[in-house]
């Protein structure tokens, strides 16, 4: 049965729950419709998303809808709960945009339109709340085409519109997409039927009706289950680049992608890999079962699992149109030069495990590809078999199909127990495919008895029971089916679960295979910060693990500790996640907190260019290490200027990771962004003790050297090139009565504000941070409570009113010498 992994996106009040609830009623997981009003909604689960009626975290449900298999996850549309929209973007096939019919599109509506254009997931649109007084038809669709797209089919035709009688009717306008579709416009042109259509990139089908009354549903059923992509399951194909491929024609690097099989959706140069086709970079080419593309770079995947490194020389005679050459039944070389042979065993911490670029020596011409088979032959008479029943062989616990090591392959895998080759590309081959798997958490909670429960999206393969993911064994597999949650043994490539017994899981991890991520951020990272501080001094404890309890289910609070003042720190988007946040201490937690007041997050970025350099046991350097580093603007990335075999690789890593942890905090105390530094000297004391006596590391250099050191040379650094504190600038869009735009300019200028454009009853413009939510605060009092405001962050840029503020310290301070030293090493 299809599988469509659904979500159903929204600005607050749209509607987006009831349409949920309404979904769910009709493909009768439901008896009774639930309402959001009297908080019995089925997704709405925690008491404080029913008291306060808005949705706080993402909920899943999995459904059947007119033969297919609806995962459906309903996300929060408030704009302080846009990190849980964030975290779910990535495991969608489709999407559904909810627009009320009556406000229209809003700020939230276009960030999330963004966002789906910018990943290319196929969106619905559904215009919601047609038999509400005041609602639109061609002023909303006009809307949606200034502002989301332009390139728009309405389905459907409103009768009644804005009654509770509103009915509505199929009625696809294919002369609004004519103007942007030239296949469509010439069908039109010459009278007849215009050709098939599928939601794709910029290009959306509108449906109205009411969640409430159930009108227009059946429409949008229709389209959920015949417009949005339903792509099979992908195989993990396990390069050094760590990409899933998909049997029909997904490619899901990045977010999944939709795309006919074996061919081209149309909208993008995009990669097409069918079973035993190649993944590669280049034109599109159409592959097909048992083909090879004809490249001059990329690598070549076969059935019998051997990737050719390099470019492609031996090619099989008989080309078709594509381009594409045609496997014989026998076995035929792929390549001559250096093989790469791909295991299907998963590390964890590095992506996929494989053998790669190991030269054959003395094997001429190196080794054959079986066209479907398990056996991969060489040149001596050697073979390797691998077992052909895809039984699971009971010790191997990690994912690895095992095969008797014989022949060369043998020293390919650096001896002992040998992996067999996996298949490729979904083809059938020589391996267990269930055994090799690829997903991505999504979402982190704690269940009953405060065990972590890790969401997961799978992309590829099959995990069991006891498998084993970032050194962690699974214990239990929960899949949501048929509108619950059921136990299960094993969880398949392309369905939503829950893992247990994974206590070091975070939110974006992989499971397996790690997926490349085209746009790891989508939306933009909280913009204020606050102290909580807990009413009674001995719950300080507590606070703080709550905390962090909090911080596993969403990273971007960014939970900080002050040692020096006692305080806990947390990012926020608003002040309605403050007023979630302190309702979850004292419902889940049951701690009374107080916030301090909230500040601006700024950020401060390198103005220049600075260098400094210590050196052991010289000008009062007490560790035994030589560091020199040089900071300049760039992208928040580290460098090597030395030679990379000049000291141990430990002392690399520790004087890195230190960089990046020092740099949380600049000469102000505000995260440094936008750097790039680069380690310009070194030096270390070799392992080494006295005669006839142990390590001796008093004499002998360690990573804890590099570890202490590092902070004060980089914030010297630092110092010398100087840094520019940025506050975070909002664009806004305030609806008010013209007559009351002379009152709301001269305020709007006070709080350092730009107006960019003005009409009869709309101002548009451009704010710091600081300044929104008191302009919101006294909005209201100045246009006689008509004015309405809409803002969104927009970049950040340097401080415009007043000396750039500071923020407090919370390290050890290394812009003080003495004082870092003195608790570092308890000497001055």
């Amino acid at each position: 049965m299809p599988l469509l992994n659904l979500g159903i996106v929204a600005h607050v009040d749209a509607g987006k729950t009831s349409l949920t609830e309404r979904l769910l009623h009709t493909a009768g997981v439901t008896d009774t419709l639930g309402s959001v009003d009297e908080g019995n909604t089925r997704t709405d689960t925690l008491d404080l998303e029913r008291r306060r009626g808005i949705t706080i975290k993402a909920a899943v449900v999995s459904f059947r809808l007119r033969g297919t298999t609806v995962n459906l996850i309903d996300t929060p549309g408030h704009p302080d709960f846009i990190a849980e929209v964030e975290r779910v973007l990535d495991v969608l096939d489709g999407a559904v945009l909810v627009v009320s019919a009556v406000e229209g599109v809003q700020a939230q509506t276009r960030i999330l339109a963004r966002t789906l254009h910018r990943l290319r997931i196929p969106t619905l649109i559904f215009v919601n709340k047609v038999d509400r007084a005041g609602a639109r038809f061609t002023g909303v669709l006009d809307e949606i085409a200034a502002r989301l797209s332009p390139a728009l089919l309405p389905m459907s035709r409103v009768a009644d519109l804005g009654t509770r009688a509103a009915a509505v009717t199929a009625a696809p306008d294919w002369l609004r997409l004519a103007d942007h579709d030239d296949q469509v416009l010439a069908a039109l042109v010459e009278d007849r039927r215009p050709p098939p259509f599928r939601a794709h990139d910029r290009v959306h089908p509108v449906y109205f009706g009411s969640a409430v009354t159930g009108a227009g549903i059946d429409d949008l059923i229709t389209g959920i289950t015949s417009l949005l992509p339903t792509p099979e399951p992908a195989s993990v194909h396990n390069s050094d680049a760590g990409d899933v491929c998909a049997p029909g024609g997904v490619d899901s690097a990045g977010p999944t992608e939709a795309r006919p099989p074996g061919g081209f959706d149309g909208t993008c140069r995009a990669e097409a890999c069918a079973p035993g086709g190649v993944l590669g970079a280049g034109r599109v080419d159409a592959h097909t079962p048992g083909r090879i593309r004809s490249t001059d770079e990329g690598d070549v995947c076969t059935p019998g699992g051997v990737h050719s490194a390099g470019p492609t020389d031996a090619r099989p005679s008989g080309t078709d149109e594509a381009g594409a050459t045609s496997l014989p039944p026998a076995r035929e070389p792929v390549g001559a030069g250096p093989a790469e042979v791909c295991a299907p065993g998963i590390d964890d911490a590095m992506g996929p495990v494989s053998n790669c670029g190991v030269e054959t020596a003395g094997l001429e011409p190196g080794p054959d590809v079986c066209a479907a088979g398990s056996v991969v032959a060489f040149s001596d008479g050697s073979s390797d078999r691998a077992p052909s029943d895809g039984s699971d062989d009971d010790d191997d616990k990690s994912g690895e199909a095992s095969a008797p090591a014989r022949g060369p392959s043998a020293a390919l895998h650096g001896g002992g127990k040998p992996r067999s080759l996996p298949g490729a590309c979904g083809q059938p081959g020589n391996v267990d495919n269930s055994r090799t798997f690829s997903g991505t958490v999504f979402k982190v909670e704690r269940g009953p008895a405060g065990e972590k429960l890790a969401y997961v999206r799978m992309f590829a393969g099959e995990l069991r029971v006891r498998d084993v993911v970032g050194g962690e064994r699974v214990t239990g597999i929960d899949v949501f089916a048929d509108g619950g949650v059921v136990a299960r043994r094993r969880i398949e490539g392309g369905r939503i679960g829950r893992l247990r017994g994974l206590s070091k899981i975070k939110i974006g991890d992989p499971v397996g295979v790690r997926r490349q991520q085209a746009h790891p951020a989508h939306f933009a990272p909280p913009s204020l910060e606050t102290a909580v501080v807990a009413s009674c001094g001995p719950d300080r404890g507590a606070l703080f693990a709550a905390l962090t309890e909090l911080a596993e289910q969403d990273p971007l609070i960014a939970l900080r500790r002050d040692e020096a003042r006692h305080e806990l720190h947390v990012s926020l988007y608003g002040e309605v996640q403050k007023e979630v946040i302190q309702a979850t201490l004292a419902e889940q937690y049951g701690l009374r907190v107080a916030f301090r007041e909230t500040v601006t997050l700024c950020v401060e970025r390198p103005a220049g260019v600075g260098e400094h350099v210590e050196l052991i046991k010289a000008g009062g350097n007490p560790f035994l290490a030589t560091v020199g580093l040089r900071v300049e603007p760039g992208s928040g990335t580290f460098g090597l200027g030395v030679e990379p075999g000049s000291m141990p690789a430990a002392f690399f890593k520790a004087v890195e990771e230190t960089v990046h942890e020092t740099l949380r905090q600049g000469l102000r105390g505000w995260p440094v962004r936008d750097y790039h530094v680069t380690l310009i000297r070194n030096g270390y004391w070799a392992r080494q003790s006295h005669a006839h006596a142990v390590f001796d590391k008093s004499m002998s250099s360690t990573a804890g050297d590099f570890r202490n050191l590092t902070p004060l040379v980089v914030m010297e650094a630092l110092r010398r090139a100087g840094t520019t504190v940025l506050e975070p600038v909002h664009s806004f869009r305030a609806e008010l009565p013209g007559d009351t735009l002379p009152q709301v300019l001269p305020l709007l200028a006070k709080l350092g504000g730009i107006p960019l454009a003005t009409g009869p009853a709309v101002l548009e413009g451009e704010l710091p941070a600081a300044g929104v939510h008191e302009f919101q605060r006294r909005l209201p009092g100045l246009t006689r409570g008509e004015g309405l405001l809409e803002s969104v962050f927009d970049r950040y840029e340097p401080v415009r009113n007043g000396p750039p503020p500071s923020r407090p310290r919370t390290d050890h301070n290394p812009l003080d010498r003495k004082e870092y030293l003195l608790h570092v090493t308890r000497r001055v």
